[in-house]
């Protein structure tokens, strides 16, 4: 009971974390958190009444908290808040059970003794007054003899001389005999006054007795006062009992290890579960933190552990992971965010080679990121740990901007002609050509991070949102503000005297030349090789694609020790990381609170065959390599079968009935299941209703199983053998296999579905959104799939890389698909516009080719290198799950660079042939060098 205890308190904390977590506004997620303790307020009540008309009164009043608390959310946030707050309905229900089931363990203790001994006590009073009312009739009885006696004297008197002395005799007789009167009077008096003792004294145990069923648990200094009144031996032989795997002692066995040897005194670990009680919320479990008390007591309960000689502890609660959680991510932050910023000034350095467009970078990155934090900010939208990648994500991007408009810029002030070569003229001349890419670049990636809107998770559906904004600010910021602050720049410094022209990146030949032509000459020589080669590589991929672990578990998303290179950071030296550690002791050595599986079963439960396939269903549980086994060496299963068989132990009148329905002698009952189970209620209702599922009309609808598991199983394993051990039960019955473990498996393979109509609907609306636009610029709607083919390629490519390293999908790296579409068709637009824009001006295939790959190119190469740079930093976050974002989207905008400067110009020049502008396939023609506008076509002034 103390391990379901623990478990809804658990569970309790999580709902109250999520639920307040739908917002950052601290007064917001204050009167969440309010809405919150008040529904389980009114729960417990609920669940303290019988009466309907309060239920449906509670229930009426917890609808109006919840209408309240949801009045200022967005739909997305109130759809969350009522999921958690109605998790903490069931939770608060499923611990008020436990609490209930305790007590009554309780009273069980204490009830008997006293009831035997008010029984004896009234049955002495009863033999007192039967024996006080046989002494007052025989003294009645004396007195009528003696009556008689005095009559007889009288006669005798007359008699005679001889009968004076038997009168005297008799007299003395009678005097004697109201002497023993008197006597017997007294006596009797003495009784009546014991009686009336003894029904005080019984009343008094009444009292008590009532007193004792109606006070909970006593207080901490109470217990610890009185096992420091135990001796050496009462204490070894109260803690073998306790520890042994006696009915009583099975409570404790929960708190021990699964190695533990049930009724010794010594172990290697064991566990203490600390309730915590607010003013406002009633108990929290010890995995609670849903306030900030809560979790500073937390805090303040592991240094006190720390602090501690002797034994190691490690307290472990919500709080903590909270706390852990928070300050991985500020370290992370305080790590990647130098490393990003060193990396992009370096980058930007050798791409521009230029103070001022360094500079100029720079504020244009600051601009973006504080209108996308601005935005955040009048949106709601608060700062997780998705969140770490967006401002990276941003910069790289930004950079990607600022190389492509800085270097057509270059390119035009270097070859355009004497009335263009000005600076607002170049300016204004690299923009007509390079604008209209970066408007189709900022549409498609923008497209591709809003496909995450299909996601159910909250966060990833955020992310998207927030990215996208930024993007929109990124090209305003890049395709306006800078440019403009540029021109006025040069021009200024050009008035005095100063030379800006400076020579494009890739242009000017040498290595960056050479590697940049890699995909021209290829194109050139042996295009189809090139196109069956790439095939070849995304067949592969996409078998890698199919086979890409889905699952995750709590501890991926948990910080690890950092890495000993951390020390050396001096201020931004991130914290130490317990949490992990300690989760992944409790799962080798306990069982998780929430590690539990459960088959349902609905229909005729009442059938006489139920309870055996009930057995066999336990049987098969038992065998499970996922099942629980604790110290005792039994599966921990819960059914109601189990739930009998301990009624039955404590209860003399059921284990009768129990016996009486077991025609076959195999300990199972065949026969009055209903009758039976009318008795389960009336013997113990709270167990009953935990595996018995009763309607208000007395009805029995469905009955459950529980099987706990182990906390480093995977759900995917649990899920399976839970699934085999319901299909096993035969019969008329609806059996549904269920549990934590197993909706976590359905949110993993939800996670994988959100993968695939994301990338589904990210490729779709891409292919139109090209298709249309190249149409609509007269190049044809061919080429705008001939420009998403090496997208689809490199998606394929990055999937099978994630198979082959054995990176699994989870709530960042889901989002890669959509990501490499994204980022992808960036590069493959800016080629696609620079190609068909150099076609028409030279007429010449190569010619265009050429100046494509080394003017576009090379801005290609200095955006990928920002971004891949700006990405890969993230390697160094203190969160696993970050870093695997990190690297993978770092691969991913390698794979799409090398896409559109490798695989792009094969397919170019196929579409060419066969569907492009009538042009010349002449190898000799010289290249042209790369310009920016046009120009003027060759063999014209």
């Amino acid at each position: 009971m103390t391990s379901d205890r623990v478990e809804n308190e658990t569970a309790l904390a999580g709902a109250y974390a999520t639920g307040t977590g739908v917002t950052d506004d601290p007064e917001t997620q204050a009167e969440l958190e309010a809405a919150l303790n008040e529904t389980a307020q009114l729960q417990r009540e609920i669940e303290a009444t019988d009466d309907e008309d309060q239920r449906a009164t509670l229930e009426t009043q917890i609808a109006e908290v919840w209408t309240n608390a949801t009045a200022d959310l967005g739909p997305a946030q109130s759809a969350t808040f009522v999921v958690s707050a109605t998790e903490v309905r069931t939770t608060t229900s499923d611990l008020v059970a436990v609490e209930n089931d305790l007590a009554s363990a309780y009273e069980a203790g204490t009830v008997g003794v006293l009831a035997d001994e008010l029984a004896a006590l009234e049955e002495r009073g009863q033999e007192l007054e039967e024996r006080g009312q046989e002494l007052e009739e025989r003294g009645q009885a004396l007195q009528d003899e003696q009556a008689a006696l005095e009559n007889d004297s009288a006669d005798l008197e007359e008699r005679g001389q001889e009968l004076q002395d038997e009168r005297a005799a008799l007299e003395n007789e009678s005097a004697a005999l109201e002497e023993r009167g008197q006597e017997l009077q007294d006596e009797q008096a003495a009784l009546e006054n014991e009686s009336a003792e003894l029904e005080e004294r019984g009343q008094e145990l009444q009292d008590e007795r009532e007193a004792l069923q109606e006070g909970g648990t006593p207080t901490l200094d109470e217990q610890i006062e009185a096992i420091e009144g135990l001796s050496e031996s009462e204490f070894e032989e109260n803690l073998t009992t306790v520890l042994s795997e006696s009915e009583g002692g099975s409570p404790a066995l929960n708190l021990m290890p699964t190695d533990y040897d049930p009724g010794t005194t010594s172990a290697d670990a064991r566990m203490i579960f600390v309730t915590q009680v607010s003013e406002t919320s009633g108990a929290q479990g010890g995995m609670g933190g849903g306030e900030s008390d809560a979790m500073d007591a937390q805090l303040e309960m592991r240094e006190l552990a720390d602090g501690q000689e002797g034994n190691e502890y490690a307290v472990f609660g919500a709080g903590i992971i909270t706390e852990e959680i928070n300050n991985s991510m500020g370290d992370s932050l305080a790590i990647v965010g130098p490393l990003a910023l060193l990396f992009v000034v370096g980058a930007l350095a050798v791409a521009y080679r230029d103070p001022v467009d360094i500079v100029l970078g720079v504020l244009g990155i600051l601009a973006v990121l504080a209108w996308t934090f601005g935005f955040m900010g009048w949106a709601g939208i608060s700062f997780n740990q998705m969140m770490i990648a967006v401002p990276v994500l941003l910069i790289g991007l930004s950079i990607d901007y600022a190389i492509h408009v800085f270097m057509r810029h270059r390119e035009q002030r270097e070859e355009g002609v004497e009335d263009e070569s000005g600076v607002r003229g170049s300016m204004k001349i690299a923009l007509g050509g390079v604008g209209v890419a970066l408007i189709w670049v900022t549409a498609t990636t923008v497209i591709g991070f809003l496909s995450n809107l299909v996601s159910p998770i909250g966060p990833i559906q955020e992310f998207g949102i927030v990215s996208a904004f930024g993007i929109l600010a990124a090209l305003i910021v890049f395709g306006a503000l800078i440019p403009a602050a540029k021109v006025e720049i040069d021009a200024l410094l050009e008035s005095r005297g100063f030379d800006r022209r400076k020579r494009a990146f890739g242009t000017g030949g040498g290595a960056f030349g050479r590697v940049l032509t890699v995909g021209a000459t290829a194109a050139r020589k042996a295009p189809l090789a090139v196109i069956v080669v790439t095939l070849l590589l995304s067949a592969g991929g996409v078998y890698g694609a199919t086979q890409v672990d889905t699952s995750f578990q709590q501890e991926d998303f948990l910080a690890e020790s950092p890495p000993e290179w951390t020390e050396n950071l001096g201020p931004l030296a991130p914290a130490e990381y317990e949490a992990k550690d300690d989760l992944e002791f409790v799962n080798e050595n306990f069982q998780r609170e929430d590690s539990q599986s459960q088959i349902l079963i609905r229909g005729p439960v009442t059938d006489d065959g139920t309870l055996a396939e009930i057995d066999q269903a336990t049987a098969d549980a038992a065998d499970s390599d996922v099942a629980y086994v604790g110290p005792t060496g039994e599966a921990d299963v819960q059914s109601p079968l189990s739930v009998m068989e301990t009624a039955a132990s404590e209860n003399e009148s059921f284990n009768e009935s129990f016996s009486a329905a077991d025609t076959d002698g195999d300990g199972v009952p065949d026969e009055n299941v209903e009758s039976l189970y009318d008795q389960l209620f009336e013997v113990d209702e709270t167990a009953a209703s935990n595996v018995v599922y009763r309607t208000d009309d007395g009805e029995y609808e469905a009955v459950r199983m529980i099987v706990g598991v182990q906390g480093d199983a995977g759900f995917d394993e649990v899920t399976s053998e839970t699934r085999a051990i319901a299909d096993g039960i035969d019969g008329e019955w609806e059996v549904i296999a269920t549990g934590n473990p197993i909706v976590s498996h359905l949110v993993e393979q939800d996670l994988l579905n959100t993968v695939l109509e994301s990338l589904a609907i990210t490729l779709v609306a891409v292919f139109v959104f090209l298709t249309v636009a190249y149409w609509l610029t007269g190049n044809g709607a061919t080429l705008g799939a001939i420009t998403l083919l090496p997208v689809a390629f490199s998606v394929s490519w990055i999937l099978g890389t994630m198979y082959l390293i054995g990176m699994p999908f989870n709530v960042l790296t889901g989002m890669i698909t959509s990501l490499t579409v994204g980022l992808g068709v960036a590069y493959s637009i800016h080629v696609s516009a620079r190609y068909t824009l150099e076609l028409e001006r030279t007429g010449n295939v190569w010619s265009a080719m050429r100046t494509t790959v080394t003017g576009t190119g090379g801005a290609l190469l200095g955006s990928a290198a920002t971004t891949v740079g700006g990405f890969g930093v993230l390697a160094f976050a203190i969160l696993p799950a970050l870093q695997q974002f990190g690297i993978i989207t770092a691969l991913t905008i390698t794979y799409a660079f090398l896409a559109s400067v490798i695989v792009l110009p094969s397919l170019l020049v196929v579409w060419t042939r066969y569907f492009g502008p009538d042009v010349a396939f002449d190898a000799d023609a010289e290249a042209t060098a790369a310009a920016a506008d046009g120009g003027e076509p060759e063999g014209e002034d």
